[in-house]
């Protein structure tokens, strides 16, 4: 009976050990295979701009290739859920913008979220900070948002338009509580991505939007676009003209802009920290910096755990305003 059962015994831990073999090694040899990682916007728009400097890093560095797909829509969820859904094997990641937070709220408050976002993603990395920044068309007669609103107190007769990247997102938020604290209004449109919402700005045919710096900031410099505040906390460097919008006297609009990694949930920590080491040394790489610096942003590299902060926080930070707005 000992013999069975010491026999017994050895076989289990022989399975077990061929069980745990396999994880060991495919966490080891990772990446075997091309990486997407998925955009939930158009092309053009400044999260894909990051996205794809970053993919031709991370290509050079990992040996195979990284691809941006993008998965617009929805403000940003149809892409999120897609990722969501993927399995968690670090093949499938997603780069998203300060919109995340702020769509998952509006969604989840609305029961229309496809996913749950406090359990299906896991942080991988702060990738970089880039400020948002409220636009007009030039024809705007306004300098700033808060010459915006007097204008349209005093002309009751001008019918604005502001648009966004869909319902829930940044600029859908900001422009429903810049509406409530100015005491004005505007009808909201929404478009699948930044990209095609600048270009009914520049045409003239949608009067105020907003993105991230990125996208805007050529037009804003040409003056075929003109910037009427920034979210962030203090002036851009390259833009010192632009007030911020606590300066304006509307300090609930402050955001700071960040663009982020997600994998989804339960996918190892040894591919979570691979991924992690990979975007830090993209953005840090001398041609990266020298790129996201034309493009006003500052390259991060954060922690997975700062990744999931970032997003906990801009969630409490609007989840009572877009309570009350009752946003669909």
């Amino acid at each position: 009976m000992r013999s069975i059962f010491s026999k017994w015994k050895q076989v289990c831990t022989v399975t077990l050990l061929a069980m745990a073999l396999p994880l060991s090694a495919i966490a080891q040899a990772y990446p075997t295979k091309p990486i997407k990682m998925i955009v939930p916007f158009p092309a053009g728009g400044t999260t894909d701009i990051v996205a794809r400097i970053i993919a031709q890093k991370m290509t050079e560095s990992m040996g195979q290739p990284v691809t941006v797909d993008n998965k617009g829509g929805a403000g940003g969820a149809i892409g999120a859920d897609m990722m969501a859904k993927a399995a968690p094997d670090g093949y499938t990641i997603l780069m998203h913008n300060l919109s995340f937070p702020l769509a998952s709220v509006a969604q989840t408050l609305a029961n229309r979220s496809p996913f749950n976002v406090d359990t299906d993603f896991a942080g991988v990395s702060i990738a970089v900070y880039v400020p948002f920044i409220w636009t007009s068309s030039p024809s705007v007669p306004a300098k700033d948002l808060k010459e915006l609103a007097n204008l349209l107190k005093s002309n009751k007769s001008l019918q604005y338009n502001y648009g966004s990247t869909g319902p829930g997102s940044t600029m859908h938020v900001l422009g429903e509580a810049y509406k409530k604290e100015a005491g004005i209004s505007m009808e909201h449109i929404p478009f699948k991505g930044a990209a095609p919402l600048k270009q009914e700005l520049l045409a003239g045919r949608l009067q105020v939007g907003g993105d991230q710096l990125s996208s805007s900031l050529a037009e804003v410099k040409a003056g075929t676009l003109k910037a009427l505040a920034t979210t962030a906390s203090k002036r851009i460097p390259g833009l010192p003209d632009v007030p911020t919008v606590k300066e304006l006297g509307y300090p609930n609009l402050e955001l700071e802009g960040w663009n982020g990694v997600f994998a989804p949930a339960k996918t190892p920590k040894d591919i979570i920290d691979r991924l992690n080491k990979e975007i830090i040394a993209a953005v840090r790489h001398p041609d990266v910096v020298k790129r996201l610096t034309e493009l006003g942003a500052e390259g991060v590299g954060s922690t997975p755990a700062a990744q999931d902060a970032m997003l906990r926080k801009q969630m409490d930070q609007f989840r009572a305003i877009i309570r009350e707005m009752k946003l669909d």
